[in-house]
């Protein structure tokens, strides 16, 4: 019970915390990231081709927020699938 109620305290300051740099106009952030398309081909073999690089776009903070994901995850994991 205890530990539920520190997770939600966090995700509220981590959530309070965006809304003061959104404010100032830093809470966002550009990752570069790699996608690719997995295509299924006959004998159980799979086809991987790169669709190229895109930036997106990644909240400042611990948690996603705001339909965004971390910045701190996103420059961890640059490659997408499809």
């Amino acid at each position: 019970m205890v530990l539920a109620v520190l997770f939600g305290l966090l995700y509220v300051g981590d959530w309070l915390v965006l809304r003061i740099r959104i404010s100032h106009g830093t809470a966002y952030g550009v990752v570069q990231v790699n996608q690719f398309l997995a295509t299924p081909l006959k004998g159980n073999k799979v086809e991987y081709d790169l669709m190229g690089t895109v930036p997106m776009a990644c909240s400042r903070s611990i948690f996603p927020q705001q339909g965004n994901p971390a910045c701190w995850w996103l420059k961890r994991h640059t490659s997408q699938w499809e």
